[in-house]
């Protein structure tokens, strides 16, 4: 258990939603955090599949036809890094969000702490997992899978396997008006196709089964077990009362992923349309 257990925590294991009203829930979480003293852990899934872009990346990297023959959606985070292919099956998502004058100043020390409940999740699957022990070289800069894998902040598997493990978990963080959001993937199962075929690129899927793990390779858990553990982690990590939005949120995050987290100009140029722009 964490040091911030002493402060109001919820856990909400969310419904499947769009991957702009996700992003905005977030958003709206740490607003929340801030005006009412309210601090979320969640594990979330996304339908339809959606392809989340980092926060600077380029537009041009996605293959947008295959996106829409697929019936992908297509948003941009916060956080910065590579894209990365979600939905409600392959992949499981969390969201932690807490005060930044509550946790370490410090990117990486934050970081490390805020991935204490994903690695305990997967010793807890019986995944030898763990922050990368060796560099690895990047295959393909815009798909944060097969980005370069770093010591400092790649979860791989099996650990032991030093630099002949795989990605396992991708996390990243930002701070926005004083608060802290962290939010991560973790591949309960590969979809190789749709992880390279969303970029306009040659990548093969080969070459992305050959970088990544899951957690189903790595274990024989279902994927529900695989949520109640990642959510009764983050639970006993902060000793979370399980909750759920608020309408109020509910209906603020459909607002803001209407102008923002949905809007092409947020999407393809990081523009954000203000509350009542056309």
């Amino acid at each position: 258990m964490t040091a911030l257990a002493d402060r109001d925590w919820r856990l909400i294991t969310d419904e499947a939603r769009d991957g702009p009203t996700q992003m905005a829930l977030e958003e709206i979480a740490g607003r929340t955090a801030l005006e009412d003293d309210l601090r979320t852990v969640r594990v979330y899934s996304w339908e339809p599949g959606t392809l989340s872009l980092g926060y600077r990346q380029d537009p041009d990297s996605v293959d947008w036809e295959y996106c829409e023959r697929a019936g992908i959606d297509v948003t941009r985070r916060q956080t910065g890094g590579g894209g990365i292919y979600h939905d409600r099956y392959a992949d499981i998502s969390y969201t932690i969000v807490a005060p930044a004058d509550e946790v370490p100043g410090d990117l990486m020390d934050c970081y490390a702490l805020f991935c204490e409940p994903i690695l305990e999740a997967f010793a807890r699957m019986g995944i030898d997992a763990d922050f990368a022990g060796a560099e690895q070289e990047s295959i393909y800069y815009p798909s944060c899978y097969l980005r370069d894998i770093h010591p400092a902040h790649d979860v791989v598997a099996p650990a032991s396997a030093g630099a002949d493990a795989k990605k396992l978990s991708g996390n990243a963080q930002y701070r926005q008006r004083d608060v802290v959001i962290q939010h991560g993937s973790l591949s309960y199962d590969l979809e190789p196709d749709h992880h390279v075929d969303v970029f306009d690129s040659d990548v093969t899927a080969e070459t992305f089964v050959n970088r990544v793990t899951s957690i189903r390779e790595q274990t024989s858990l279902d994927r529900e077990t695989a949520v109640e553990t990642v959510a009764d982690s983050l639970r006993e990590w902060c000793d979370a009362t399980d909750g759920e939005w608020r309408e109020d949120e509910l209906e603020a995050a459909r607002d803001l992923a209407d102008r923002k987290y949905g809007a092409d100009a947020w999407v393809r140029d990081r523009e954000v349309l203000e509350a009542g722009s056309q």
